[in-house]
């Protein structure tokens, strides 16, 4: 389904909006671990679930290590893996996507287009405004907010200032106690970016990736989460281990559902599961 097409439902309390997030697809034309990670078809089992949902998702949103090397290759087996989505879709690059290669896939999806070497924009259909904000730095794992990227968001907040807003971003704005993943996170402009969200009342959540797992943290008068990821996790350990690792715990997703709450947030996992049984 085209990104351009636009849905909500409506109640009697106004507008309301259902969005589905995930994450770190990762999706491999080639590796060591293309085999046994099975992205593609991971994604694929997400595709399906997400299709399946009733009621159907307005939006899905994609934030972020769409591909694992950046390769158009990659994105060439990606593109219609999300295009089989029966729901509008946005996506942001993470630290292992290629600004030029998604660009260059994607092309349909002209919000990529931002005629800078950042892709950051808004979507401004939704009854969510969404602020997508690019935190990747070329060729390294760590992410950073400069100063034309803060000056950026700070001018787009202050457009609408009572608008509900989401914000995105592949890089968590908090540190999460997973010792090697922080050093790879929002090492720059981490304290700026909080200090420009921070006056605003109308920012329901900042969206995140990164860390293949549900994080939650307040950050300003927010709250930031990070989503799981559709094939493979990384393991939970708040010691101070040598080095990463990951598993198969249950892929997932989040539901972030807009209404007379504000935004409630879902964790879900994708899979086969016996149920449902009546109480």
């Amino acid at each position: 389904m085209s990104s351009e097409q636009r849905g909500h439902t409506m109640t009697q309390g106004g507008q309301t909006m259902l969005i589905a997030q995930i994450s770190d697809l990762h999706i491999q034309s080639e590796g060591k671990n293309k085999d046994l990670i099975k992205p593609d078809r991971h994604l694929a089992q997400c595709v399906a679930a997400l299709n399946a949902l009733n009621p159907r998702p307005d939006l899905v949103v994609v934030t972020g290590d769409l591909a694992e090397r950046g390769t158009k290759q990659e994105y060439l087996i990606l593109k219609p893996l999300l295009d089989a989505l029966h729901i509008p879709y946005l996506v942001i690059p993470g630290n292992h996507d290629s600004v030029e290669n998604l660009r260059a896939v994607f092309d349909d999806h002209s919000y990529l287009d931002t005629g800078t070497p950042f892709i950051q924009y808004t979507a401004e259909s939704w009854p969510l405004r969404i602020v997508a904000l690019d935190t990747t730095v070329p060729m390294h794992g760590h992410g950073e907010l400069c100063a034309d990227r803060l000056k950026w968001l700070a001018d787009t907040l202050a457009q609408q200032t009572d608008r509900p807003t989401l914000i995105l971003m592949h890089h968590p704005p908090f540190e999460t106690g997973i010792k090697l993943m922080d050093e790879l996170g929002l090492l720059k402009g981490r304290e700026a970016f909080v200090d420009i969200i921070a006056p605003y009342r109308n920012i329901e959540r900042v969206l995140c990736g990164h860390l293949h797992r549900t994080i939650v943290c307040r950050v300003g008068n927010t709250i930031a989460s990070t989503c799981p990821g559709t094939a493979h996790q990384i393991v939970l350990d708040l010691a101070d281990p040598a080095e990463l690792h990951f598993n198969f715990e249950p892929p997932g997703y989040h539901l972030h559902h807009y209404g007379a709450s504000g935004l409630v947030t879902h964790h879900a996992v994708i899979g086969d599961f016996p149920g449902p049984y009546p109480f």
